[in-house]
């Protein structure tokens, strides 16, 4: 088994989007799902290798359901054209998350749309020591990775509350998400070099997630 037979599999899923097609292949998926929660139990031992404060979490946990949730989004496929998994997964702690799909596949971490009690306690940081934060966003080999921040075009239009409209840092304050995305080619996950990449990003990654996750904790 392989990453070619994942991307396959899910190629043809798309295809052929349906609960019977599944039921007909559901030994061919729960190959493919078996081998993927596998590479995660082995990504799992080497991340707490190279993180201390690294929370472990088992391919079995870590791995998404490929159903998507039809009672809120009745007009999605019934299922997922990716396999997405969180690994460091600890309770209230930033995501770093591998998303592996036909249309694309990336490494992203930080908070995606946090509640509102998290956002506000990562405002509360910036509005400490944004001086952190920003050191972080721009230290080259950072940039160079992931580039800036996700923004989805849905941050504030004026000041959060409590926040002054000249705050310093009132573009970040602004933000509804604090996360950054590596992306990934297929070529990449299939080649030797993926572990040795997906260890790199987290590394990179991890001042970045851990100065958010202090943020929410205090």
């Amino acid at each position: 088994m392989s990453f070619y037979k994942l991307y396959d599999f899910l190629r043809e899923l798309q295809k052929n989007n349906a609960k019977e097609w599944m039921d007909e292949h559901r030994g061919e998926y729960h190959e493919v799902r078996d081998f993927y929660i596998d590479w995660l139990n082995k990504m799992d031992m080497r991340l707490a290798e190279v993180d201390p404060d690294y929370h472990p979490t088992t391919g079995k946990k870590a791995i998404n359901r490929i159903n998507n949730n039809l009672l809120y989004h009745p007009n999605k496929p019934v299922y997922k054209d990716h396999f997405g998994a969180g690994l460091d997964m600890a309770p209230n702690h930033g995501d770093f998350y591998i998303h592996l799909g036909t249309s694309e596949s990336f490494i992203a971490g930080g908070f995606y749309k946090p509640k509102n009690d998290l956002l506000h306690s990562i405002r509360q940081a910036l509005d400490y020591n944004g001086e952190e934060f920003i050191e972080i966003l721009e230290k080259p080999s950072f940039k160079k990775k992931f580039g800036s921040l996700i923004d989805d075009g849905d941050s504030l239009k004026t000041a959060p509350k409590g926040f002054s409209q000249d705050h310093k840092y009132i573009e970040l304050l602004r933000l509804k998400s604090f996360a950054v995305q590596y992306d990934l080619t297929q070529k990449i996950v299939t080649g030797d070099d993926f572990e040795r990449i997906v260890v790199d990003v987290y590394k990179e990654m991890l001042p970045f997630r851990k100065y958010l996750n202090q943020a929410v904790s205090v």
